[in-house]
């Protein structure tokens, strides 16, 4: 397995038509940006680790809430723009937005200025209908929607 590899949960809901939960992205970068600035719930994960495995542990890591209880559906791979590959699987449930605590990193910001700050990895979360879903999301994640809408066709 070469270049950086992702894993995360699309968690999905039937309420008024299929609804999906994305996760802003924290840090200085896309404090101004909406669209475009949503991803699913995710995270890296080492060549030896087990990829579904590590889509549980960065949803947990991301939201600090457990992974609703349900099966978990794959949606399969993309490749980003930036090269990474992610993978994605897709759940039906629900959580309590208001108990999301998002986990944080460490980065240096202002870019030069040797001071370490911390940010959330996600600075909110919210539901979304496919068609805002689509706005919102960053474009190399936006087959996952179109995935998680041909399953729930059938």
């Amino acid at each position: 397995m070469t270049g950086k590899h992702s894993a995360g949960i699309l968690l999905y809901r039937l309420e008024n038509g299929p609804q999906v939960l994305l996760g802003h992205m924290g840090g200085p970068f896309w404090a101004r940006r909406d669209s475009g600035a949503w991803s699913v719930p995710k995270g890296e994960y080492e060549p030896d680790e087990d990829p579904e495995a590590a889509a549980r542990r960065e949803f947990e890591e991301e939201l600090g809430l457990a992974v609703p209880a349900g099966e978990l559906t794959e949606l399969g791979t993309v490749r980003q723009a930036g090269g990474k590959v992610v993978t994605v699987w897709a759940l039906a449930g629900e959580i309590d937005l208001d108990r999301v605590v998002p986990g944080t990193f460490e980065m240096e910001w202002p870019k030069g200025s040797g001071r370490m700050r911390e940010f959330p990895e996600i600075d909110r979360v919210a539901w979304f209908d496919l068609g805002q879903a689509r706005e919102k999301i960053v474009g190399g994640q936006r087959a996952f929607l179109d995935r998680l809408a041909e399953l729930l066709e059938r």
